[in-house]
């Protein structure tokens, strides 16, 4: 059976339902107006607390300029403060806007979630961290010569994520934070003085107290020594073509190229003065033997075959 509803009755349904429309729009708007004071404010307050953050931010960075803090631990501690009071801006503009029960649904959300992205990105966290501890570590500050997980250079950027390195060859590698917290590493900046070590040898001929004192004093008028420190001399072995030693000096070193410099200033110095005094520095000398007398052997004997 089929049953066809009046016409008027479709009509009284379409008009109520209208109605009901009509006065839910306009208690939104109603509702959107008694807000929009609210709203405003909270958009002050929150606008405000930017501005803020700017300002005292400035005023921080010149307090710590003012002291010995390196270049890392003052952009670092200046982000973190913005975001603080940024943060609270935020929570005071909710609070604003009666969104209390939002607020906490939102953080409850943001623990949650915190918890998924620290499991998917413990790397990164970890690198975060790691760079945050690397900023207050004194030993390593930018502008140092660092040696650390095979790589050399001048520290030249310290962020949350990896510490940049300016090689000899005047590239940039970027380490991760966590690999330079677990992994030992060499600031060469950290003491300008260190030592530079020098082999050579000798003929089996030398007078090696000569020797010894000629390298010394060749050594302290290329490379002055500071008071309390000296040039020591060791023979080391009974080589197969020399008596071999080692001549270990202070140095000013500040980067990998200082002791190549105090290097090259040693040798040229020892060299020459082992030229003035005649003392020899010998080399291995090899003697090739292609089996001549072996292969003329076996010649005569063939044509002693031939013959027979």
């Amino acid at each position: 059976m089929i049953y066809f509803q009046d016409t008027s009755d479709i009509l009284n349904e379409t008009e109520n339902t209208w109605n009901k429309l009509s006065d839910k729009i306009n208690d939104w708007v109603d509702s959107a107006i008694l807000s929009l004071p609210n709203f405003l404010l909270a958009v002050v307050v929150f606008v405000f607390f930017i501005v803020l953050a700017n300002l005292t931010a400035k005023l921080l960075n010149r307090i710590i300029l003012r002291t010995s803090a390196q270049h890392s631990v003052r952009v670092i501690t200046i982000r973190i403060y913005k975001a603080i009071i940024i943060l609270v801006g935020f929570f005071i503009a909710l609070g604003i806007l009666n969104l209390s029960s939002v607020l906490t649904a939102v953080l409850g959300a943001a623990g949650v979630a915190g918890l998924a992205v620290g499991l998917a990105l413990q790397g990164t966290l970890n690198n975060t961290f790691s760079g945050v501890i690397l900023s207050f570590i004194p030993k390593i500050q930018i502008g140092d010569w660092v040696e650390t997980n095979g790589f050399e250079g001048f520290v030249t950027d310290i962020n949350l994520r990896s510490l940049t390195l300016k090689t000899a060859d005047q590239n940039l590698v970027s380490i991760p934070n966590s690999k330079i917290v677990e992994n030992p590493f060499k600031n060469l900046s950290a003491d300008d003085r260190s030592i530079a070590i020098v082999e050579c040898g000798v003929g089996y001929e030398s007078d090696l107290e000569l020797v010894e004192k000629i390298t010394v004093k060749a050594i302290l008028n290329a490379l002055p020594q500071l008071p309390g420190e000296k040039v020591e001399f060791f023979y080391t072995e009974f080589g197969n073509s020399s008596i071999n030693y080692q001549v270990r000096f202070w140095i000013k070193e500040r980067n990998a190229k200082d002791e190549f410099i105090a290097k090259h200033k040693a040798i040229l110095a020892i060299k020459k003065a082992y030229n003035e005094n005649n003392i020899n520095i010998p080399f291995p000398i090899r003697t090739l033997d292609f089996g001549k007398n072996k292969f003329r052997s076996e010649t005569l004997e063939i044509k002693n075959h031939n013959t027979n």
